[in-house]
């Protein structure tokens, strides 16, 4: 719908602009930075989704989180947490979210832990974990094999 002063304008609204879907959009990264996206469910059906971007060198990375308002509440300015994927996801970014408009929230990234640094003290326990699971796999193939 446009004036005769062509002043207003009625089209079609960004996601998350008006508050009236079913996710709080957690902005991390601009979508100007990719030329296409790719959605991804993360644990169950409908609770968090992940936005990837695909940038014009080939790599992905995330560009959004799409958290379900049932996982999630607003208070104030800030997205709080009600459940335990929600609030893994929002403590692992690199800052708050902050609202913008509606159901759109930004925040930082999580901070890059450079190839010097690794294996941090969490990753070492990890490592051993995966050998560990390796070498028992390994063992029940050859074991299945001799018989």
């Amino acid at each position: 719908m446009t004036t005769l002063r062509g002043r207003t304008h009625r089209g079609r609204a960004k996601p998350g602009l008006r508050g009236g879907g079913n996710f709080f959009h957690v902005e991390v990264r601009r979508p100007q930075n990719f030329v296409s996206f790719r959605v991804q469910d993360v644990g169950g059906k409908g609770g968090i989704e992940r936005v990837v971007g695909r940038r014009a060198s080939g790599s992905w990375d995330t560009q959004k989180w799409l958290i379900s308002k049932d996982q999630a509440h607003v208070e104030g300015s800030r997205l709080v947490p009600d459940a335990a994927g929600a609030r893994k996801i929002l403590g692992s970014l690199g800052s708050t979210a902050v609202r913008v408009i509606g159901d759109r929230f930004k925040a930082k990234p999580r901070h890059n832990i450079p190839e010097s640094e690794k294996p941090t003290p969490a990753m070492r326990p990890a490592q051993l974990r995966n050998i560990r699971k390796a070498q028992a796999a390994r063992k029940r193939n050859v074991k299945g094999k001799r018989r």
